[in-house]
């Protein structure tokens, strides 16, 4: 074999083995805010009422080749709570349940990731609400990854989970009759997150337009 042929083919090999390991290098993405659901339900008499955060930020690293070693951030403005109406939404804010002037946030940090079948897997950690710290356990889904073109490369996650509010000192309840309650104890969280690798020197998405005058080399 001739020399130029034996060192292309060396470039080749080395080329091929740093994309690969690019590929199965953790990634970290950023929520983005725009594109996530931060939802939750709670029975209200005899049905469910829903309601969602606006705000929501945070960070996952998740790790492709070794699931063990991804990890999640997230932070949610509890201010920031809508159910579509105001009177309502103004009570939940209130010292009646999240208090939102005293915790102003709710924050989730995961401690573990335990690998599940296909794309599943669960995702432990310590929630932070109303001033309370509790173990929780999400049941999540990686949805995929891929380059998005102008709006960089992107993930999918889902996840949910159910906790009982009166774990964290949300209390406040009405009795209506003998048996019946106008509250539930349970509430169903629902987490849909599109999060992105953000851009050198600045979040994700689409690259600022050129100045303008600038010409395109």
């Amino acid at each position: 074999m001739k020399q130029p042929l034996k060192i292309a083919m060396a470039s080749a090999i080395a080329a091929a083995i740093l994309s690969s390991a690019a590929v199965a290098a953790p990634e970290k993405f950023v929520i983005d805010p725009n594109h996530s659901l931060a939802g939750f339900s709670i029975r209200h008499f005899f049905t469910k009422v829903t309601g969602r955060f606006k705000e929501v930020s945070g960070t996952i690293l998740y790790d492709a080749k070794d699931l063990s070693a991804s990890s999640v951030d997230v932070t949610l403005q509890t201010a920031s709570i809508t159910t579509e109406n105001d009177r309502r939404d103004g009570d939940l804010r209130s010292p009646n349940f999240f208090d939102a002037e005293k915790n102003p946030t709710i924050t989730f940090k995961s401690t573990k990731v335990i690998p599940g079948k296909d794309n599943a897997f669960q995702v432990e950690g310590d929630l932070n609400m109303h001033g309370v710290t509790k173990k929780v356990t999400l049941n999540a889904t990686f949805l995929g990854a891929g380059d998005t073109g102008m709006m960089g490369r992107r993930a999918g996650f889902e996840a949910t989970t159910t906790v009982n509010r009166l774990d964290y000192g949300i209390t406040w309840n009405k009795q209506v009759d003998a048996t019946t309650k106008m509250l539930g104890d349970d509430v169903a969280i629902t987490l849909s997150i599109e999060a992105m690798v953000p851009r050198e020197g600045g979040p994700g998405g689409p690259p600022p337009p050129p100045p303008a005058g600038t010409d395109k080399k």
